[in-house]
């Protein structure tokens, strides 16, 4: 409890931080092999474009796959959805490890996306209705597990990477065995509830106009994302333990600004107003990349901070989501999820083919672009997203004076 008597963030079921430790590990695998690409590329006589669909079939599965994960978890139950999704990640992340071609791991990596999906999406619903304090301190908890897991998966991967591109996925391998352990072994409680979800929920769900408009503006944002993340360790010319370094950095600032400034934004403004604001901010930081994409320790800069405004957006965009309908919160996350990862797998091809046909600067520049076409997909779509606005003093209001009660 803290010192107000409201339940801290931190204080949570076993069964909460058994799918939050699972999540750090399942969001490390988005960055693990970011600082590998280039070693890949090397000592497996890959291109560019052809390293960068390591992200694609990832995440176009990952997207395609979140369409389904609602009526299934439905049906078998989240614990099972989860443990299957975790052991899909330990079975291809181990196939992915002992390939000998760029096109197995790209075909393995499809897998990877499939067992990602069918965990992410249960992960959040899960937490966010066994978490005490409420859906805003659930989502900040969760925010927490993506930041911490997207800062350890590059650094993770450029330790191990300097061993063998291979290390990073036995790392995984591991680390998701582990996870599934420990959901198999705490998450547990009461029986489920099951409530049979249709196949056409997802669908149906993308119907609803403040939904419609956070997915549309999540996928042009997600495009900005992926370029950052997956693009720069060309240009950056590090070895696999600098971009490692540098991605850490990144995702640092990612967690800091998802954890404790986002919350805070939001008890003074609107959600709709703060992604008004930080989305135009990131396509600066995006074309700042492009004009000095030259200089290594400016665009080490740029996507630190870059992080910093990916870490508010991510928090405030995933609030809005649970909030926005009346739907179930698997069906709303399987619906708008689906939509944003198909963004970022289109993105990593697109930006090496860009670098290619016209340099290092233009992938950027494109990412830049995306955003602002996320940010005026926002503006137009913001009446139908007061409900969003309105609620926002009730849950979120309340997680951040919790973790300030908490910093204190």
């Amino acid at each position: 409890m803290s010192s107000d008597g409201k339940v801290s963030v931190w204080r949570q079921p076993k069964q909460v931080w058994a799918v939050a430790f699972a999540c750090v590990v399942a969001f490390m695998g988005i960055g693990l092999v970011d600082p590998i690409l280039p070693a890949i590329a090397d000592s497996l006589q890959a291109s560019p474009v052809q390293t960068e669909l390591l992200f694609t079939s990832y995440l176009l599965v990952t997207g395609l796959a979140m369409l389904v994960t609602s009526w299934i978890s439905s049906r078998i139950g989240a614990k099972a959805t989860l443990l299957t999704g975790l052991a899909l990640i330990v079975v291809f992340a181990l196939l992915c490890a002992l390939s000998g071609s760029v096109d197995a791991i790209i075909g393995f990596r499809a897998g990877w996306g499939l067992g990602n999906a069918l965990f992410i999406s249960t992960a959040l619903a899960t937490i966010v209705g066994a978490a005490s304090g409420g859906s805003g301190a659930a989502i900040v908890l969760y925010e927490a597990a993506l930041g911490l897991g997207i800062a350890i998966g590059p650094l993770l991967g450029g330790i191990l990477g300097e061993i063998s591109w291979r290390g990073p996925f036995f790392g995984v391998v591991v680390l998701m065995a582990i996870a599934f352990v420990a959901v198999l072994v705490l998450l547990r409680g009461p029986g489920e509830k099951r409530t049979p979800v249709r196949l056409s929920a997802p669908f149906t769900a993308l119907r609803r106009p403040a939904l419609a408009f956070l997915a549309v503006t999540a996928l042009f944002y997600n495009i900005g994302f992926f370029v950052l993340l997956a693009f720069s360790p060309f240009p950056l010319g590090f070895g696999a333990l600098g971009i490692g370094l540098t991605f850490f950095g990144w995702g640092v600032a990612l967690a800091i600004t998802s954890v404790w400034v986002a919350p805070l934004l939001v008890r003074r403004f609107r959600r709709t107003s703060v992604m008004l604001v930080v989305l135009p901010l990131l396509a600066l930081d995006l074309l700042a990349a492009a004009v000095f994409v030259e200089i290594a320790a400016a665009l080490v800069v740029a996507i630190v901070v870059g992080g910093l405004l990916l870490g508010i957006m991510n928090t405030v965009l995933t609030e809005s989501v649970m909030e926005a309908t009346d739907l179930p919160r698997s069906v709303a996350s399987s619906a708008y999820s689906a939509v944003r990862f198909l963004g970022g797998a289109a993105a990593p091809p697109i930006a090496a083919l860009l670098w290619h046909a016209f340099g290092a600067p233009v992938p950027y520049v494109f990412a830049a672009a995306s955003v602002l076409i996320a940010t005026a997909t926002l503006a137009i779509g913001r009446r139908a997203l007061r409900h969003v606005d309105a609620i926002e003093a009730d849950a979120t209001d309340e997680a951040a004076a919790v973790l300030v009660g908490d910093a204190a």
